[in-house]
């Protein structure tokens, strides 16, 4: 159930956002050491954001994940902001990540939960 929701404000071109949605997608699976076909990815971009009263290119991030390993979460944080700097071109001193590890049965899947 990795679930990853990158908001932005920085505009994802129409014939970009299938490749970066499949990058995301495959990052999250090999950062968390999931398998690809439980990953959720949710782009939100081109929205209206400020950080530190400042509109440049900037990105809030999810990683939701159950079992989340709390001890991993810098280098996680380290690769996320790499793939934000990376694909939209947002420095890591402008990014925002929260780590989410909800208990199993907190999360529904398949008309039941985990």
């Amino acid at each position: 159930m990795p679930t990853l929701i990158i908001q932005t404000n920085v505009e994802t071109p129409a014939d970009h956002r299938k490749k970066i949605l499949e990058d995301a997608s495959s990052i999250t699976a090999k950062i968390l050491g999931k398998p690809e076909s439980y990953v959720m990815v949710i782009l939100k971009d081109k929205m209206d954001m400020l950080f530190a009263g400042d509109a440049a290119p900037l990105a809030y991030l999810e990683l939701k994940s159950l079992g989340l390993p709390e001890e991993r979460t810098s280098g996680l944080s380290a690769d996320l902001c790499y793939f934000m700097e990376a694909r939209f071109g947002v420095p890591p001193e402008r990014v925002y990540i929260e780590f989410t590890s909800p208990p199993r049965h907190l999360f529904g899947w398949n008309g039941g939960t985990f």
